[in-house]
């Protein structure tokens, strides 16, 4: 159990320095999204290739931070039931979610997302806009992010199952959202 608890900590951490990332990458998106809109509007300057910057962006936001979110364990979640079970009940709901939800559809989609990308990168696929970027590497992020978002799954699993058997105390307490 401690071997896998150490794997549990790389996991972790290469998740939460691919989050840092993902943070920086949304301030990026904005100012490149400023710098686009201004550069358009007062210079009469556009380019498409600084529109699918922002686009790519997004979608490194989207695929990079799920995984940082799991770990933080600030992802959407149905709380009907868990927030009235114990602590060790709610263990469990985290244990039978990833295993049967969250790790099938990992594997799925990364899967399937998988020919997409090699599709594109086969054929060197380019947007087809003037001045746009090249898409097969944006499209490796799909497989990408379903990879490290099962690898952050079985993370997540470790240290629940490590705090039911008394090894590890599961830091990260769930708190329904204020709205």
């Amino acid at each position: 159990m401690l071997a896998l608890l150490r794997l549990s900590q790389v996991i972790d951490f290469l998740n939460e320095r691919l989050g840092r990332i993902a943070n920086w990458l949304v301030l990026f998106a904005c100012l490149i999204s400023a710098g686009n809109a201004m550069s358009r509007y007062a210079f009469d300057l556009s380019s498409n290739a600084w529109l699918e910057v922002q686009w790519y962006m997004f979608a490194l936001i989207v695929m990079l931070g799920a995984s940082y979110t799991l770990q933080r364990n600030e992802h959407v979640r149905v709380d009907i039931l868990f927030l009235n079970l114990s602590p060790r009940g709610q263990l469990w709901i985290d244990i039978l979610g990833a295993i049967l939800f969250l790790l099938p559809a990992c594997f799925i989609l990364g899967w399937l997302s998988w020919p997409f990308f090699y599709q594109s990168y086969q054929v060197g696929e380019w947007s087809g806009n003037a001045g746009g970027l090249i898409r097969w590497p944006i499209k490796f992020v799909l497989p990408l992010g379903f990879a490290l978002l099962a690898l952050q799954g079985i993370s997540e699993l470790i240290k629940r199952i490590g705090a039911l058997n008394g090894y590890v105390a599961v830091g990260a307490r769930y708190e329904r959202p204020t709205q």
